[in-house]
């Protein structure tokens, strides 16, 4: 299993969208998406001014149903 990176909420959130996931709204300092094809995929990220929290970003991936190999290879696109 890959190492968690800590990151910027932009680059996650530019990430989950090279996934197929969508803004749905942003709401005060989060952002939700939700997947194109599958309404059950979804993610919440915090938007704040300094990097998101590993443990944050490993419940982001859970709610995604990404895995974070799948993760990564959607950061090096």
């Amino acid at each position: 299993m890959s190492i968690i990176p800590m990151l910027r909420a932009a680059e996650i959130v530019r990430a989950l969208r090279k996934a197929g996931f969508g803004v749905i709204r942003h709401r005060g300092s989060h952002t939700h998406l939700r997947h194109s094809s599958d309404p059950t995929r979804y993610a919440t990220v915090p938007y704040h001014s300094r990097d998101i929290s590993r443990k944050d970003l490993a419940s982001i991936l859970r709610q995604s149903q990404l895995s974070v190999e799948e993760f990564l290879k959607l950061l090096k696109k």
